[in-house]
């Protein structure tokens, strides 16, 4: 399970294969990624923004940023920890994500990036 901690945020996490769709006539593989946000230092942080590079060797690099995740901006106490489930469409059978979160420390206002691990998203039938 990938796993990053930066300025004492942890991040896992944990993927699966959700299967194919037709979408416009072209064949898309679903995948699933779990996070899981755990704050393993002294002070409150609030997530602000997420910013994603997504490779599909089909398709090339997509980059995605906006506003918190899953349409939360998750406030995390010391110790606490934020989890959510997102997913991704890929042209490929196999393809890759990393990213960072933007983070406030509420404490002093100071802007925190924080590392998401690179994970690979691969269809199962593709290890085979």
């Amino acid at each position: 399970m990938p796993l990053a901690i930066t300025n004492q945020i942890q991040i896992e996490v944990e993927t699966s294969f959700n299967g194919e769709q037709l979408d416009e006539d072209r064949l898309c593989r679903m995948f699933l990624y779990k996070i899981r946000i755990s704050n393993l230092g002294d002070h409150t942080v609030k997530l602000l923004r997420r910013h994603w590079l997504i490779t599909d060797p089909l398709d090339g690099d997509m980059e995605v940023e906006g506003e918190g995740v899953v349409g939360q901006q998750p406030v995390l106490e010391p110790g606490e920890t934020f989890r959510y489930v997102s997913g991704c469409a890929l042209n490929s059978t196999i393809g890759r994500m990393k990213g960072t979160y933007q983070m406030e420390r509420l404490i002093d206002g100071k802007i925190i990036d924080v590392q998401i691990p690179a994970f690979d998203l691969i269809a199962p039938y593709q290890l085979n």
